[in-house]
């Protein structure tokens, strides 16, 4: 099996560079790549004990951070490796303040890249978060001497280990990973139904970092200019669903203020369209918002201000789960105190369930079932205001899952 694994990381380097010639963010991957040895060449020596996390992405680096942030704490003389397989992740942190030492896309795994890159440091404590599993990395850091923890783990049926061929990435699991912190505790059953003995259940991490959320300064400029006191709704990482849902939602209420943060910012000129009288932040920013006071649709044309603006919204709704693409976060508007509603579509995110089953959240089949709801529940401010305190109390009653692995981690 080692070696079918091999033939599958060569097949999928040789698909991304193919790919590359096509789409610009497998270009930049590879790019970032080629890059990744260099730059842990030049901020770590071989001696430097050092705390490593990777993410696929920037969901899963958002789930990891409040764990990496406690053992800097904990050990403040050790350094700090963040790596993405993702370029959305690497790029959205890279230009941010962040903890880390060095930040960089994790190399191919095959043992040639992964044992030229680890060997420019030593991987003290190793965190891949959720379901991010190389097996080439994983054994060299084992041999090596790393603890290596899984942290937000999520295991669910359709996975390769629950397939007659998934014993030979079982065994490695059990080989080379110290203990596995789950989120849910379905998930823990299902590792311990396959042997992976060394797991508990420790909560989802990022409800410890959406409540951080709120003890921040949310203050996003002239977004209260814009509001006028106004109920608002912010779509959030829209795709084009949630966009047409807007869209109704406009017409058939025309009091209602929408602020709109799209998943890509490719998708302004598409807003622009469908919303000819709506302003653009970058226009707001330039101090246009007196000739559009009256405004119904904010466009937010850049990047880092989603989760702020949730703390202004009566109502999210949040993109992703309309399509098989997946749902984004939806913890990040609930920490505020306001209904969260999304597709039905969100298969690896039980947080969905669980906010919907608190009465906090709702989801829907399409954008022509949700609409008719948003309208309502903008005219029923019992239900409003219930929904929001249900909310709230559902992100409030969630355990500190960074203290309970570090805990584990250090006993």
């Amino acid at each position: 099996m080692k070696f079918f694994y091999n033939i599958f990381v060569s097949l999928l380097i040789t698909g991304m560079k193919v790919g590359a010639v096509f789409n610009y963010k497998l270009k930049k991957g590879l790019a970032g790549r080629r890059q990744s040895c260099a730059i842990v060449n030049s901020k770590f020596s071989p001696d430097d004990k050092v705390i490593w996390m990777h993410a696929a992405s920037l969901g899963e680096y958002e789930q990891g951070l409040p764990v990496l942030e406690k053992l800097k704490d904990k050990f403040p003389s050790h350094k700090i490796l963040i790596t993405f397989f993702s370029p959305s992740g690497y790029e959205n942190v890279i230009h941010k303040n962040h903890i880390a030492d060095a930040v960089c896309y994790l190399p191919f795994d095959t043992e040639r890249w992964v044992k030229e890159f680890t060997s420019n440091f030593t991987t003290d404590i190793f965190i891949t978060v959720k379901y991010e599993y190389w097996y080439n990395l994983l054994t060299d850091l084992k041999d090596k001497g790393a603890k290596i923890y899984v942290v937000s783990a999520l295991f669910y049926e359709t996975q390769v280990f629950f397939k007659a061929y998934g014993r030979w990435f079982t065994e490695q699991l059990k080989q080379n990973v110290n203990w596995f912190f789950h989120q849910t505790k379905h998930s823990t059953a299902l590792a311990k139904s396959i042997g992976l003995k060394n797991s508990s259940t420790a909560g989802d991490t990022r409800f410890d970092r959406v409540r951080q959320l709120r003890e921040r300064d949310n203050t996003v400029k002239y977004i209260e200019d814009f509001k006028q006191n106004r109920k608002t709704i912010v779509f959030g990482s829209s795709w084009e669903s949630e966009e047409r849902l807007a869209e109704i939602v406009s017409l058939k209420n025309r009091a209602v203020k929408l602020i709109i943060a799209p998943h890509d910012l490719k998708r302004v000129e598409n807003l622009k369209n469908l919303f000819p009288n709506a302003v653009l932040y970058s226009s707001v920013v330039n101090g246009q918002m007196l000739q559009n006071s009256n405004a119904q649709v904010l466009i937010i044309d850049c990047i880092g201000l989603l989760s702020k603006l949730y703390s202004y919204a009566d109502l999210a709704v949040v993109g992703g789960g309309f399509h098989s693409k997946g749902l984004h976060n939806i913890l990040e508007a609930a920490t505020f105190g306001i209904p969260v509603l999304f597709g039905n579509q969100y298969l690896k995110n039980p947080e969905a369930d669980d906010l919907i089953a608190h009465h906090g959240g709702k989801s829907f089949e399409d954008e022509f079932f949700a609409a008719p709801y948003i309208l309502n529940l903008l005219n029923d401010s019992e239900l409003l205001t219930k929904m929001s305190e249900n909310a709230r109390s559902f992100i409030n009653a969630q355990p500190n899952a960074s203290e309970i692995i570090l805990t584990k981690m250090l006993s």
